[in-house]
């Protein structure tokens, strides 16, 4: 990958979830696309591509980049398959893959080292050290966090282009409310993990916001509406063009779109826009246009936010969440079927425009069939049945951006210029042609396949034969140059030269595609040395966020402690790890379990605290943090945010002391990781309301128990030391039933998590899975006695059956 010099543009990256969009895309001046094949991407309900070597193809023919999304993870059964497909991907010539499993980075490594490889959003990279891991495990690209600023780019781009390694941002598009990688809401609340491409949007629908008290197990308790409903978790779109050369000067890579479940229409209008005002900063004569603006909002919007990358403070858009249109008037009054509107200024409503009335949760749509008329403000629009004073009215579709975005595809991106020499083999006429493409100058040679004659009557000229090689319309070329070594007095049918055109521009195309074909290197496949293995005895660990909740979990007779403190301090985090030292000595291992985000600011000072305070080991949920962890000689534990699915994300990280498995596993999928010959310790979360999102989003007040309720749940809502906002599951996972069967898998430990919990909560349930661990008590008791301290009920979670596939 050839990283952007400083006083280059970005490439602009667009979405094509479709041929349609993929055709919108390259014709609106997409430096590269990114697209998916029907397994393992993260949009798995677009249309996506049956035959991405067409898809590929295409793009290439007319200079745009490929990237393939293969950012899902994978389980141990599709190993094999995933391997077939990265080899495909790399021989059709795509120019990179964009990645989420720690599995498939290492299988694409090892099976196509000539495929490069780029970080998906999902890997949830969002610091300098992310980076730096990205960097030494071989990726060319890192796509951010969309939750970093850019001051927080800017820092990162210090660093990232001595590495090696392209950084590339969101610029406009849809907001997930979760870190990318890190949302389990859509698999907690109905099987459909996002982290398999088969995200349902929970964040989209509506909710209420509930505070309560804490009781003596830490179980939010006497629940009340605090005032805020609505649609508590649905973000706003991105839309960063008013601030676009704010972003550009920061020095990032590429810019890219999101919408890959968007129209054709939608491709081409928005990334006609970001086309054009990047070329406009490119000749520093760019300045924001509000009828731009209103185009991008006339193509799809929730509201738009300039977003984190901005420092927005309107991320959030609680009110509604689908797409809100353009406001173009109120009705002041009815008369049978026709309203009085008073406009608001900007366009009007047309015939064939989608048009929506809105009151309040209230919406009344139609098709605009009349012209309109404004008169002294105001104009009449006739309206269907149930329209009343008071109602907003807004353009949610529009047939003017309908024909643009139809202009936009018939006229087709800047043409690909050839340079052109024509001399003459004993009349047979050879065109050496040279041109440019994605890697570099191509040149090669096409002979005609006809013989030009001694002319009778009328030779044809030089400049008659340029006129017949020139008409390249329709095609994605045009001849810049064209030299013409004629020796005169010839003759040839328009016919032929008409082929000899044809034959130059077909041969140029097959050029171009061909330039991306690769032999690939054809690794062998992965295997694995497997054992049947039984855990000598199963150990228990418990999180913990205060001493009091560490008390009780080594009264309880906890073998490890997790130690996230709600301190946010340098100087208290330190005094609570050392009081926390003080505690387990003799009794436990402490391991400092850091946030799930880690910015920056807080690796440098945990390295800091980690010069004078000594742990037995560090606990990380992101690759930033295993990165910092790494370099200060720590031992390892992965935590949940790492999500380990598979036999070859264990073996990626083989270095670590202990790795927390996925919840969202079977115990088969489990089974099959732990039958590893040689790995880690392996742990599974046993107990505890799992976090099934974290988000910058304050929802949760720092002093408040506080929930957010829909139709049949509660889900408890927690701050972290760092402010990060937890959402935890409905129900607290329980798996004590299974105790035999996990420690027959070979699994070593499994967790409580008694983080936001109490020291009594702490003690007892410890207590009951040492017990229970230790085979010394009746289950059934165990596990009514949980069921009596549980926050929201218990459920075996994924562990039974997983979660949704393609088609369930």
């Amino acid at each position: 990958m050839r990283l952007k010099r400083s006083n280059e543009i970005p490439e602009l990256l667009a979405p094509a979830g479709s041929w349609d969009a993929l055709v919108a895309a390259v014709a609106a001046g997409a430096d590269a696309v990114y697209l998916g094949g029907r397994r393992f991407s993260a949009r798995m309900f677009a249309e996506n591509f049956p035959r991405l070597d067409e898809a590929v193809d295409y793009a290439h023919a007319r200079n745009v980049r490929v990237y393939v999304t293969v950012n899902t993870l994978v389980h141990d059964g599709e190993i094999d398959e995933l391997a077939g497909y990265l080899r495909e991907l790399c021989e059709i010539g795509a120019d990179a893959i964009l990645v989420q499993d720690l599995g498939a980075i290492m299988l694409a490594r090892d099976t196509v080292p000539e495929l490069e490889l780029h970080a998906s959003t999902q890997m949830t990279i969002h610091s300098t050290d992310g980076v730096i891991w990205a960097a030494k495990n071989g990726l060319k690209r890192v796509v951010l966090a969309r939750e970093l600023s850019v001051d927080d780019i800017k820092n990162i781009k210090r660093v990232s282009d001595d590495l090696g390694v392209g950084l590339e941002v969101f610029v406009h598009g849809a907001l997930c409310y979760s870190y990318s990688g890190q949302c389990l809401l859509s698999s907690s609340m109905g099987g459909r993990s996002g982290n398999r491409g088969m995200c349902a949007q929970p964040c989209r629908k509506p909710y209420t916001l509930l505070r309560g008290a804490a009781d003596e197990y830490g179980r939010v308790r006497d629940l009340r509406r605090a005032g805020m409903e609505g649609y508590l978790l649905s973000t706003r779109d991105l839309c960063t063009y008013p601030y676009l050369d704010k972003i550009v000067a920061a020095g990032v890579d590429a810019l890219k779109i999101e919408g890959r479940m968007k129209s054709a229409e939608y491709v081409a209008v928005v990334t006609r826009v970001y086309r054009d005002a990047l070329d406009a900063i490119a000749r520093g004569e760019w300045a924001p246009d509000e009828k731009e603006i209103e185009r991008l909002a006339l193509a799809f919007n929730r509201g738009f936010t300039a977003g984190y990358i901005l420092g927005a403070s309107d991320v959030m858009g609680r009110d509604m969440p689908d797409n809100r249109g353009v406001m173009v008037g109120r009705i002041l009054n009815c008369s049978g079927d026709v309203a009085v509107v008073s406009h608001t200024g900007g366009i009007l409503p047309e015939p064939g425009d989608g048009v929506v009335l809105r009151s309040g949760a209230e919406e009344i749509g139609f098709v605009v069939r009349e012209r309109i008329h404004l008169r002294g403000g105001v104009f009449r629009l006739r309206v269907p049945e149930g329209a009343r004073a008071g109602m907003d009215v807004y353009i949610t579709r529009s047939a003017r951006l309908r024909d643009d975005a139809e202009r936009i595809i018939r006229r087709g991106r800047d043409p690909i210029p050839l340079d052109l020499r024509i001399s003459f083999d004993n009349g047979v006429p050879v065109a050496d042609v040279c041109l440019d493409g994605l890697s570099g100058r191509i040149e090669l040679s096409v002979m005609g396949s006809f013989v030009m004659e001694a002319a009778r009557t009328l030779p044809l000229s030089a400049s008659q034969i340029e006129s017949h090689l020139r008409r390249t319309g329709g095609t994605q070329f045009v001849f810049r140059e064209i030299i013409i070594d004629y020796p005169g007095g010839l003759y040839t049918t328009p016919a032929n030269l008409n082929q000899l055109r044809r034959d130059i521009l077909r041969a140029a195309e097959t050029a171009l595609v061909r330039a991306h074909k690769r032999e690939c290197t054809r690794g062998s496949s992965p295997t694995f040395e497997r054992t049947e293995r039984k855990a000598e005895r199963l150990r228990v660990s418990v999180y913990a966020d205060t001493l009091d909740v560490i008390e009780g979990a080594l009264e309880g007779g906890a073998e490890r402690v997790y130690f996230e403190p709600l301190v946010t301090d340098g100087h208290d985090l330190a005094s609570a790890l050392e009081r926390a030292s003080d505690l387990c000595e003799g009794r436990a291992e402490l391991v400092w379990k850091w946030p799930r985000i880690t910015r920056d600011r807080f690796l440098c000072m945990a390295g800091n605290i980690l010069r004078e305070i000594s742990v037995d080991g560090i606990m990380v949920e992101n690759l930033g943090a295993l990165e910092a962890a790494e370099r200060c000689g720590c031992e390892i534990f992965g935590g949940q945010g790492l999500n380990i699915w598979n036999s070859l994300s264990v073996c990626m990280l083989s270095g670590a002391r202990a790795l927390t498995l996925s919840p969202e596993l079977s115990a088969s999928q489990i089974s099959s990781i732990a039958s590893l010959r040689e790995r880690p310790d392996l742990e599974v979360i046993a107990q505890g309301n799992i976090v099934i999102a974290v988000t910058e989003d304050r929802l949760a007040s720092e002093d408040d128990a506080c929930a957010i309720r829909d139709r049949r749940h509660i889900f408890p809502v927690m701050r972290d030391s760092t402010g990060v906002t937890n959402i935890l599951n409905s129900v607290e996972t329980c798996l004590l039933d299974y105790l035999p069967q996990i420690s027959s898998m070979g699994v070593d430990s499994v967790a409580i998590d008694a983080r936001w919990r109490t020291g009594r909560y702490a003690r007892e349930m410890a207590e009951i899975y040492a017990m229970a661990a230790r085979e010394q008590s009746d289950i059934q008791e165990l596990k009514n006695r949980i069921r009596r301290m549980a926050m929201g009920g218990i459920t075996a979670g994924h562990f039974l059956r997983g979660v949704a596939e393609a088609g369930e």
